[in-house]
């Protein structure tokens, strides 16, 4: 069978952006992984590390595959409205987007470039890489999940590309009837995002350049 893998990040400056691989079927999501190696040896050290998404979604190493699949290896990811964007985030329509009657609550969470690493070291320019196919769908996914656990309304933008330093690179927005709702709905959103969306944050400095994962 023939099957489409992806990389992205730092698994993509080890390889490649994506490639055709042929598989001797039947054959999983494990065999594509090996069949990657063989082509790109620097990659094996950082398996214990890979998730693995089969066309779009998240599954594990003993999935199998079918002819056509696309099967995406992903380094560790850090998501009303939801969206990915290039542009600058405009904070106060998301606040307008899920303000309404019956609001008590209104919490504005915002992520912004800084110019200072967590090891101190001086940023210049951060730069966000995406799986947009499967991150856009991973986002709403988190959206959704947190207006029906919490009972609130909720907007979510994460900036792609490069995020000049002192702009929002993420914003969420939740509104509810009290406080605490949409406290806590707003904290879920930001740690699944760190969780489970695939999207990476590059800093760079004046001595080079660093994958990280974004709100670590």
């Amino acid at each position: 069978m023939q099957v489409t893998a992806r990389t992205f990040a730092s698994l993509r400056e080890l390889s490649t952006d994506r490639c055709q691989l042929a598989l001797d079927g039947p054959a999983g999501v494990q065999d594509a992984w090996s069949a990657l190696v063989a082509r790109f040896p620097a990659l094996q050290p950082h398996r214990p590390y890979v998730r693995a998404a089969r066309n779009g979604a998240y599954v594990s190493w003993d999935e199998p595959l079918a002819d056509g699949d696309v099967v995406a290896f992903l380094p560790p990811v850090s998501g009303g409205s939801v969206a990915l964007t290039d542009r600058t985030i405009d904070v106060a329509a998301l606040e307008r987007a899920v303000a309404g009657p019956g609001t008590g609550a209104l919490v504005t969470f915002v992520g912004r470039a800084r110019d200072v690493s967590d090891d101190d070291r001086t940023v210049v320019e951060l730069e966000y890489e995406a799986y947009p196919e499967m991150a856009a769908s991973v986002l709403d996914e988190i959206g959704r999940e947190a207006e029906a656990r919490f009972g609130v309304a909720c907007a979510v933008v994460h900036r792609v590309g490069v995020v000049p330093i002192g702009e929002a690179a993420v914003a969420i927005v939740t509104a509810s009837r009290h406080r605490a709702e949409a406290y806590e709905a707003s904290r879920y959103v930001i740690e699944a995002i760190k969780e489970r969306l695939p999207i990476w944050k590059r800093e760079r400095f004046v001595d080079g350049s660093e994958w990280r994962r974004p709100g670590a």
